[in-house]
């Protein structure tokens, strides 16, 4: 029995060690990135009124974050975010990526998380919406990704794939780099036709993958088959038409998660879903129809209703499931999270994401962020700890913002609503937030 123990504390050791470096031990990967959706608008996140049983499933089936923030509270800046793992600013893209033929876009020196995979000897696929570069040489296939099949600007119609919001209008549907008609087809439904052949294939050939699956849906035009609309009958609008469309992403993001059943590899299959930012209240989405609940703002603003996200990861088997994570996280954190995991070696490369390992493995664990920050434009905000304080806001959930709350700050573990202005109360906490903003931005800002 001497013998049996240090056996025992080598094997206690060995088996500790692994799940430090690395929680996830290299699965497959898929991101559900959803477009515009509202910070509530997934069933299992408080929407009581809405149809979402796939997403309901996949956070049965894996954990749910409550307080997940984006890079930004509009679409280029938190795709480019989501996808280095840094600020947008360090990132090359402050806002958004103009939608007009010929457009630069994300620099291509940025590290995509399509390279991250590609280097550690994984099939890479980008479905969906770009919207970071128009141009040939900001295509996805120069940035990590071996197929592309999607559009390029901000939106286009889901039916006959032409981009209408900015003349002149132009066609916008694409195979890798190569001009693609499919007039008719109902556009994520083409998305989710060509994950499935794609998980299809490999699951033939036994490579590993990484497939990101941004959507173009919730956002505007709010079109999706009749079936969807018909659950909402009565509804009234806003809400009815965008209900409608949260159904038809959910349904689609079905088709893939089916598909992985269907093949064996469920397991095998780290399944992340979160949205680029909160809802629009834009005209063009028939001046709101989400759901940020408490929260104050939507697209467009840096109150919590624009940058914070439902997100669920899952990975049946690795991962717990049914449970709950309330600790800051960050959609930056995934791609430091996977560079780990995989033991690629990005040099000295900055990264503003941190490991979401502990975090995974325990809802005890604390939150790996001191500090956050954003900034569109004039507008800015830090967080630090419960502290939050926004700058030059927009509220675009239609309250008004003038004067003094020009200056705000909110003690989000007392008031996580943001409408309870103390900032004359705690002027030296204003102070110490509005220095460490100003030393970010002369961080990550251009050089």
């Amino acid at each position: 029995m001497k013998f049996v123990y240090p056996i025992l504390i080598l094997l206690a050791c060995s088996i500790a060690h692994q799940v430090s470096a690395g929680v996830l031990n290299q699965p497959n990967v898929i991101i559900l990135f959803a477009d515009d959706l509202g910070t509530l608008d997934v069933n299992c996140f408080g929407s009581e009124d809405l149809s979402t049983p796939n997403l309901n499933s996949l956070a049965d089936h894996g954990i749910k974050f409550t307080q997940c923030y984006v890079g930004s509270p509009v679409c280029s800046p938190s795709r480019a975010s989501l996808l280095t793992g840094r600020h947008p600013h360090r990132a090359g893209v402050p806002g958004n990526v103009g939608s007009r033929p010929n457009q630069r876009g994300m620099p291509v020196e940025e590290v995509t998380l399509g390279e991250l995979f590609k280097k550690a000897g994984y099939k890479t696929a980008l479905f969906g919406k770009w919207h970071l570069g128009t141009l040939p040489e900001y295509s996805p296939l120069n940035q990590g990704f071996d197929e592309f099949f999607g559009h390029k600007a901000g939106c286009i119609d889901n039916f006959s794939h032409f981009f209408y919001w900015v003349g002149p209008h132009f066609h916008d549907l694409w195979r890798d780099d190569h001009e693609h008609f499919e007039d008719g087809y109902y556009f994520p439904h083409l998305v989710a036709r060509e994950a499935t052949r794609f998980i299809g294939e490999r699951a033939e050939d036994g490579e590993p993958f990484f497939l990101y699956l941004p959507f173009n849906i919730p956002h505007y035009p709010l079109q999706c088959p009749v079936k969807f609309r018909r659950m909402y009958e009565g509804v009234g609008e806003p809400r009815e038409s965008y209900a409608a469309v949260v159904s038809a992403l959910d349904d689609t993001i079905g088709k893939v998660i089916r598909k992985l059943d269907q093949t064996g590899l469920r397991e095998e299959t780290l399944i992340v879903f979160l949205s680029d930012h909160g809802h629009s209240t834009e005209e063009r989405a028939n001046f709101g129809g989400g759901n940020a609940g408490p929260y104050r703002g939507s697209k467009f603003s840096v109150f919590e209703g624009g940058i914070r996200v439902p997100m669920i990861a899952s990975l049946p088997g690795t991962l717990p499931e049914g449970e709950t994570r309330s600790q800051l996280v960050t959609s930056l954190d995934w791609f430091a999270t996977f560079a780990k995991d995989l033991g690629v070696d990005l040099g000295d490369r900055k990264l503003d994401g941190k490991d979401l390992a502990p975090i995974l493995e325990s809802a005890e664990a604390p939150t790996q962020h001191e500090t956050f920050y954003w900034q569109l434009g004039d507008q800015w905000a830090v967080r630090k700890g419960d502290w939050k304080l926004v700058k030059n806001a927009r509220d675009t959930s239609g309250e008004r913002v003038e004067g003094d709350e020009k200056t705000f700050l909110s003690n989000l573990s007392v008031d996580a609503t943001e409408r309870n202005n103390i900032a004359k109360d705690h002027p030296d906490i204003v102070d110490e937030l509005t220095q460490l903003h100003d030393a970010w931005i002369e961080d990550v800002g251009p050089k």
